[in-house]
């Protein structure tokens, strides 16, 4: 009989907190946001995305599941980081660009987060490398405009928005080499990862809070 793999103690617990938060801060920043039907809808957009990429990824880790089960959650966690990403550069690309910056943006964005969540429901195995590759080319589709961005969100928007970049880039490195792996036991490699999108989806809940919801 197959033994189970034994999680390390902390596997999953920083996205169970920030699913919490992101589910209490989203519905705050959507408020707030002006009326208009269009606006809430691209915080809506936004909000969903994090927020099932928290709560799957939650689920995933802290439960055990059967053979079967297991690998449909391994595929909606690597697809939700796709919507997460691609859902917080949706109102913050609306509000800041224009010109065909805009388009260019969000499809490639958004063109690239659905090849990442086609490429992990294929019948075989995405390549460890393949994964992180689209994830970071995914991550950095705002280079496609700095300097636009700069100009629309001012120095603290494209800061944090540039923070929440290296943050996932980092993460992505970390969990394409598996290093550092710290505490295995405790606090691994995956934990690690994990640290640092909860750091990456903070700096873009920030700016969408204080610059991108103000400029709406």
């Amino acid at each position: 009989m197959q033994m189970a793999v034994v999680k390390p103690v902390l596997r999953g617990w920083s996205h169970v907190v920030a699913s919490f938060v992101v589910a209490v801060l989203g519905v705050v920043v959507i408020a707030l946001a002006d009326a208009t039907a269009g606006h809430r809808a691209l915080l809506v957009v936004y909000a969903v995305g994090t927020l099932a990429m928290f709560t799957v990824s939650s689920l995933y880790h802290r439960v055990t599941w059967r053979p079967r089960a297991h690998a449909v959650m391994e595929r909606l966690d690597h697809s939700t980081i796709f919507l997460a990403i691609a859902g917080a550069y949706t109102p913050i690309s609306a509000v800041a660009l224009d010109g065909w910056q805009r388009p260019a943006v969000l499809g490639t964005v958004w063109g690239g987060a659905a090849l990442g969540v086609l490429l992990e429901w294929l019948p075989v195995a995405t390549p460890r490398a393949l994964f992180t590759a689209v994830y970071v080319v995914v991550g950095w589709s705002a280079a496609l405009a700095l300097p636009q961005l700069f100009t629309g969100l001012g120095g603290l928007g494209f800061g944090l928005v540039l923070g929440g970049g290296v943050a996932y880039t980092v993460g992505a490195v970390v969990y394409g080499t598996r290093r550092p792996d710290p505490w295995p036991r405790v606090f691994g490699f995956h934990e690690v990862f994990h640290a640092f999108t909860v750091v990456g989806a903070g700096c873009h809940l920030a700016a969408i809070a204080f610059v991108v919801v103000p400029k709406m």
